[in-house]
């Protein structure tokens, strides 16, 4: 395996230090290592892949030394845009190091979502002309690799991407950041709206941990999933489905459950729903300020006032809530729509959280059968 320290200072010693992108949990290892060992404007947990990309440039045009962009492969169609219109060789002509990690690999047993996109990483980026290798695992003939690496995109001014398989970096965990001080568990937060809300509304849950703690909740406690779409990829999308489930079924409440680093991923929702004002639609965002599913590094959500976002979007109630009462009281309390609340929870989940059993074949149809009787 490639110990996170070797790898950064092997790329330090050839000037390459300033790294943008969004954790991956086959690259929570090298993430971790660069929360806690480099200087924050040197390792920007970015928005979304696209934006870490647009990150990059901006640091190649002002220092002339290589920038590298970490994701998960399903975060390669953020980047399609910038990767074709800003960086290509056509274009402007900015090296890049791109660090892909490989979920879905051809021939090993993942997540459904990660399977369509694990098939086609590396023809995706044969397609966008962007040359690539499979990450050694051994520190010997890794070095050899970011030798002809880097030198390529030195003489080239072009993209280079490695695409790095489960265990390729060796354990490294997370050592920095504060305690939030926050006590409420997401699934306790979770179990209380899930079990609050109407006989004839829908849950629009976001990828993670949020679709898992719901599916469980549901199947602790004897319950269908049919009022669930279970978002298990399209990560940042999860309130757009919801707000054109709630438009094509105006008198059914509709809930989309979100969490801070899909929210923050695609922010301009907000504004889409703020402006749309649908009647009947509630976006509760379990804000943990971390990216929990894929090793826990930091989001800029606990940092930012996310009701003052939604208010100024055109969301017609907000609220705020840390603590269970509070919660359970807003739930009742009811409000305007649309509305957001933000319910700032801990982070962590259970060791022993299951995954949902059902497909997401089988979700959609339960689903829209249930939508169907109206």
């Amino acid at each position: 395996m490639i110990r996170p320290q070797y790898f950064v200072e092997s790329l330090a010693k050839a000037g390459i230090n300033f790294y943008a992108g969004v954790p991956d949990s086959l690259l929570k290892n090298i993430c971790a290592y660069l929360t806690d060992n480099s200087p924050k404007e040197k390792n920007i947990i970015a928005a979304n892949e696209g934006a870490a990309v647009g990150l990059a440039a901006g640091h190649y045009l002002a220092s002339g030394q290589i920038p590298v962009v970490y994701m998960q492969n399903s975060g390669l169609g953020n980047t399609v845009n910038p990767l074709m219109s800003l960086t290509d060789e056509d274009v402007y002509n900015i090296p890049v190091l791109l660090l892909v990690g490989w979920r879905g690999e051809p021939g090993k047993h993942d997540e459904p979502q990660h399977v369509k996109q694990g098939k086609v990483t590396i023809p995706l980026l044969d397609a966008m002309g962007i040359k690539n290798v499979v990450m050694a695992t051994e520190e010997a003939n890794l070095a050899q690799q970011l030798k002809e690496a880097i030198a390529y995109m030195q003489e080239t001014k072009r993209a280079f991407a490695f695409v790095i398989q489960k265990g390729t970096f060796d354990e490294y965990k997370l050592q920095s950041g504060t305690a939030s001080g926050l006590t409420m568990s997401r699934e306790e937060a979770i179990q209380a709206v899930a079990g609050s809300i109407e006989k004839e509304a829908v849950i629009v849950s976001t990828t993670g941990m949020i679709s898992r703690e719901l599916f469980e909740y549901r199947a602790n406690n004897g319950m269908g999933h049919d009022r669930d779409f279970l978002t298990v990829g399209s990560m940042g999308h999860a309130s757009q489905i919801a707000l054109g489930i709630a438009l094509e079924q105006p008198e059914r409440p509709i809930y989309c459950f979100d969490g801070d680093g899909a929210t923050i991923m695609h922010m301009g929702s907000l504004g889409i729903v703020g402006d749309i004002q649908p009647k009947n639609y509630t976006h509760v965002v379990f804000n943990n300020g971390a990216h929990d599913s894929v090793g826990g590094q930091p989001t800029v959500g606990l940092h930012i006032d996310l009701p003052a976002v939604a208010k100024a979007c055109g969301y017609k109630s907000v609220v705020s809530v840390d603590n269970i009462d509070s919660l359970k009281n807003t739930l009742q309390a009811k409000g305007e729509s649309p509305r957001l609340i933000e319910v700032k929870v801990k982070k962590g989940a259970r060791k022993d959280l299951g995954r949902p059993t059902t497909t997401p074949i089988e979700n959609k149809e339960a689903l829209m059968k249930f939508l169907a009787d109206v």
